[in-house]
This record gives C-alpha cells, structure tokens and sequence, in this order.
C-alpha cells in the first residue's frame, strides 16, 4: 500500500517543482520585457530632446559632386570712361622683337573713286602674337570706311601681297623707335610715317591711348587714318574748339585740349574735321 502512496508524492512534487520553474521562467520574461520597454521609452524622450538634423546622403563614386567654392571679388579697378578697355585677345606687348616681318598673304579690290592709287602691303614683326591677314582685314575695312580717306577722293588704296608702296608695319616699340629714328622721336610710345609706309606701335595698337576714349579697337582707326594722312600731306592740326570733335591729323594721345575723341578725317554727312595748323 505504502509504493502507491509513495508514486502520488513523487508525481505531486514533481508537478510542483514543473509548475514553479515555469511560473519562474515567466516572470524572467516578463522582466526583460518590461526593461526593454522601459529603454525604448528614454531613448524616444532623449530623441525628443535634441534638435532635428536634416539626413545627408552618403554620396558614392558615381554621384559624389565637388562643393562650390565661395565667389571670390574682383580685386581689378573698374574701368574708367576714358581708359581705353582691355584687348579681348589679352596680347602681350614685349618691348623689342627680332626686326623681321611677315608679309599678309591677302589681296583686295581697290577703293575709293579717285586720286593716285596706294598699294600697300600689312607687315607684322615675328614674333608678336597677332596674324598679319588679321590685320590686314582690319586695315582694308578702316580704308574702305566712308568716314576714311578714300571715300573723298583724297587717293585710292588697294591691299596687295607684293610688289606694293607703301608698307603699313606693326612693330615692338623698340623696333617703333629704331625705324621711325628718322621721323623724330617715338620713346616706345608713338607710331610714324616713314618714306614709303606707315610705322605702328605694337603698344598703341593692342592697348590703345590712356587720352582716348574709347577701346583699342576704335584707337586704331586713329592710328591709320593719322599716319595716311602724313602718307597724303596733312601736317599735325589742333583742336578747333571746346566740346568739338578732334581732327585725325591732331595728335590726340598728346591731349586733347577740350576736344572730343575721334579717329575719323570725315563726318558721316562727308564734311572734313579740321584744325587749326600746329607750327
């Protein structure tokens, strides 16, 4: 009798001991439930707290981009009205060359309707960064300007690439001063017409003249129409009166002495800009 009795106990402790482990086991999850919603809870307050950050995309091979660098300022003067604006070919001016040119391979029908005609050849000195046909295009259009020489049948101009008689030369200024040593002097700074052609300054062409107002570009109209004008027998003129248009034949890059820059010997309607003669 006494073996039934002792099964029933073992079974009894045996379901006591099953039922306390898992009671046991229950209040351990229960525990590390409620620790892990206890962290959620303080870690959701302190998001709460900081200041919102916008999300930066991490950026990979294939679209990362190079930041903008901050605009810098121009640290360059501005241009004043009356100084002439810098070339748009940035040439550079160097103050001797070899004292060899290249001829224009370029030819162009004659202009002007009468008076003796001009053949002229467009020189420029090797080694100067400015293509002789450019410049002879250049010149050929200044010529053919009715505002120009030939319009007004002072003398009649072609553009040949031989055999011509007049030689327009752009030079360094050294090799200005050595050419034009016969004219007077050009200290680097002027240009001259010489027996049988016209000497330009490589300074006064790219840069124009801190007198004129205007770009280097409309200078150089100055320039030729000037020293085509010596070719032709006009002397140095003056202003004729303040506010007036300077004559070409002024030497405008001496002063202007109330005159207004111009590079034209004729007005649009054809009317001659003089001057008094200059002794």
């Amino acid at each position: 009798m006494w073996i039934p009795s002792l099964l029933a106990c073992l079974l009894l402790l045996a379901a006591i001991v099953y039922a306390g482990a898992t009671l046991s086991g229950s209040l351990v999850e229960a525990a590390k439930t409620a620790k892990a919603a206890k962290a959620a809870k303080t870690e959701q307050t302190e998001q709460a707290e900081k200041p919102a950050k916008s999300a930066r995309p991490r950026a990979s091979a294939e679209t990362a981009t190079i930041p903008t660098p901050p605009p810098t300022r121009d640290s360059r003067p501005a241009a004043s009205p009356g100084t002439p604006s810098a070339s748009p070919a940035h040439i550079a001016v160097p103050r001797s060359g070899p004292g060899t040119f290249t001829t224009a391979r370029s030819s162009g029908a004659v202009v002007g309707g009468s008076g003796p005609l001009h053949r002229y050849e467009v020189q420029v000195e090797d080694g100067v960064d400015i293509r002789p046909e450019k410049a002879a295009a250049e010149i050929q259009t200044m010529l053919a300007d009715p505002r120009s020489w030939a319009a007004h049948g002072k003398g009649r101009f072609q553009l040949v690439a031989a055999h011509a008689d007049v030689i327009i030369k752009i030079a360094t200024p050294a090799t200005t001063d050595r050419l034009c040593a016969s004219a007077g002097g050009t200290h680097g700074e002027l240009n001259c017409e010489v027996s049988g052609g016209v000497i330009v300054n490589l300074k006064r062409w790219v840069t124009g003249s801190p007198e004129y107002n205007g770009p280097p570009a409309e200078y150089r109209n100055l320039i030729i129409n000037h020293e085509i004008g010596h070719l032709l027998g006009y002397g140095h003129m003056d202003c004729p009166g303040p506010g007036r248009a300077a004559p070409a034949m002024m030497q405008q890059i001496k002063g202007l002495h109330g005159c207004k820059s111009n590079a034209w010997p004729y007005t649009k309607d054809g009317t001659f800009i003089d001057g008094p003669p200059v002794p």
